[in-house]
């Protein structure tokens, strides 16, 4: 069964491609070396990343982005928090849909630096990863508005995710070693 994070493990593979350890992936993501080697099994078996290249089976990943991840790992806007801003508040979409409300969505941060409505990131270590890479940051926020957006903000991410994960990043194609 997928868990949260292997979402996670997932979007960054899109990224940095295969050639990173499990060791360098879960330093990048916050996670043990172990944590990153259990998802990515778990990746395989739910035919979201290929069992002999290790990479993320990109069509089916938007696939289960679209249709699954809002239904497996809903959230919703919590209490006031001080953190660091997601889905529609985070620079993927701010200021390219228009919300009505203006509810920040904020994932719990100490470091943090906006306030606003807490949503339960996909896992505990999403703010520091999305705070040590851009562009997994702009795809963790994207995968947000999915889980907590009303149609608009879901229809714009799926675009946008499409858009950003229709591509591979020019890297080795060496495999995701333990180490």
């Amino acid at each position: 069964m997928t868990k949260p994070q292997d979402i996670v493990v997932a979007l960054k593979l899109c990224l940095s491609g295969v050639d990173r350890s499990f060791a360098v992936l879960a330093r990048e993501l916050g996670m043990s070396a172990s944590e990153v080697h259990g998802a990515c099994s778990r990746l395989i078996e739910a035919r979201l990343l290929d069992p002999e290249t290790r990479r993320p089976r990109r069509k089916a990943l938007q696939e289960f982005l679209r249709s699954g991840v809002p239904y497996a790992f809903p959230a919703q806007l919590g209490e006031l928090t001080r953190g660091v801003p997601t889905a529609w508040a985070a620079p993927a979409m701010a200021g390219k849909v228009s919300v009505d409300d203006a509810v920040t969505p904020i994932w719990p941060d100490p470091d943090g630096t906006k306030q606003g409505a807490a949503v339960e990131p996909l896992y505990r270590s999403v703010p520091v990863a999305a705070k040590n890479d851009p562009a997994l940051y702009d795809l963790l926020a994207l995968v947000d508005a999915l889980r907590i957006g009303r149609a608009r903000e879901r229809k714009f991410a799926e675009q946008e995710l499409e858009r950003l994960l229709s591509h591979e990043p020019a890297a080795s194609t060496r495999s995701v070693a333990n180490g």
